[in-house]
């Protein structure tokens, strides 16, 4: 069935076909709208579950933790400073080995204080043993929540849904809603892995000694890793049942490419707008967008670039001293091979700024111009700024 959808409408709509069993919701812009229209389907009874509102964000996490250490199936959403507040359980939930899903509304860290789309702040989470799948359009918002708690469920990982303020989470499209039926034949009830029962009593979480804390990190990377197979296993049931598929790794005309941009969110429609332009005009260029971040889909991303003449990352977000976060990984992908193109690397959008084709054409003349990428990442459409350096 087809609505026309806000972006967050199209995450608590997985959601409410996912019949999950506990939400916890502390809200703030831009994620707001997916609590309050599932504490609309929790109070008329759509949604049988249980509906806690908290009155932090470290307070949400911490009700997923003891709700899905239960056996619960469980869902939370948060962005930005309350992503920040959740850092200390994201460790806790992840190494409880708990599938729990949480949606997160990428928007700028302050200060200064600002609403608008970043990528900054689920990126900044990165090591945390958090699966992190970046979303372009409302129908794949929707479509990669039933995806995460398949995911979640098998590898007893928790995985993150994130999507770009504003741009995304406020902006209307057709989503094709599936039926109740479809998502139950792709989505089982869930068959926890771990249950706290009072009939058979135990611990959790308890002090991990040096001679057995290694063998615990150690398990979470190889099931971190285990998550790309299961992912395309569940790729393909569900365009079995959906029709739709997404992948690790998105190309687009990427065959043929002489430059590739890679991108991720929203930007990457744009691209392939740009993409399009430019190949009318006789262009050899192509996009490879990046869903999957945690684990880095290190061989498809070798995979598809290995051939170009070179590569142009560009990044929402930023590490300060070290660039942009999607180039560094990038790069790191690309380091074992014999033969790699340059990676040059470009920060845009960052703060909700808009990434127009224009800024695509300057990134293009910029790939095309420089020889060998410079050490630092290259900053699109940025203003004239005073420098404050360190004082003598």
């Amino acid at each position: 069935m087809k609505q026309v959808l806000e972006g967050s409408h199209a995450v608590a709509e997985a959601v409410r076909l996912a019949k999950v069993q506990v939400i916890s919701a502390y809200p703030i812009t831009p994620q707001t709208h997916i609590v309050e229209r599932l504490s609309d389907y929790c109070a008329d009874g759509t949604i049988k579950a249980r509906f806690l509102r908290v009155e932090s964000e470290h307070s949400a996490l911490a009700v997923m933790i003891g709700a899905a250490s239960t056996g619960m199936r469980t869902f939370t959403a948060t962005s930005s400073q309350g992503l920040a507040l959740m850092h200390e359980l994201l460790h806790w939930s992840s190494g409880a080995r708990l599938p729990i899903v949480m949606a997160e509304v990428n928007r700028a860290l302050a200060p200064g204080w600002n609403i608008w789309a970043d990528q900054t702040d689920s990126l900044s989470q990165r090591d945390t043993g958090w699966i992190q799948l970046y979303c372009e359009t409302g129908q794949e918002v929707l479509d990669t929540t039933l995806l995460a708690f398949r995911l979640a469920e098998a590898v007893n990982l928790p995985v993150m849904v994130v999507l770009d303020a504003f741009f995304l989470s406020h902006t209307y499209e057709p989503v094709d809603i599936p039926s109740q039926a479809q998502v139950d034949e792709f989505l089982p009830p869930i068959i926890p892995r771990i249950q706290l029962d009072p009939a058979n009593p135990c611990a959790l979480n308890q002090l991990s000694p040096p001679n057995i804390y290694m063998e615990m990190r150690y398990q979470i990377h190889l099931v971190m890793q285990a998550a790309l197979s299961e992912l395309e296993k569940f790729e393909g049931d569900f365009e079995r049942i959906f029709g739709r598929r997404y992948g690790a790794v998105e190309p687009f005309l990427c065959q043929d490419a002489e430059i590739i941009l890679v991108t991720s969110g929203t930007i990457t429609s744009t691209s392939r707008q740009f993409v399009l332009d430019q190949r009318a005009q006789g262009e050899k260029i192509g996009v490879l967008k990046v869903k999957l971040f945690r684990p880095f889909p290190v061989e498809a991303v070798r995979g598809y670039l290995k051939n170009a003449r070179k590569v142009g990352v560009i990044d929402r977000n930023f590490s300060f001293g070290a660039g942009g976060i999607f180039a560094q990984e990038v790069r790191a992908a690309l380091y074992g091979l014999a033969r790699r193109p340059p990676v040059f690397g470009f920060i845009a959008g960052l703060g909700g700024r808009d990434v127009t084709l224009e800024s695509l054409g300057e990134i293009l003349t910029r790939l095309k111009t420089l020889k060998r990428p410079d050490p630092e990442s290259i900053w699109i459409g940025l203003q004239e700024v005073q420098l404050a350096g360190p004082k003598s």
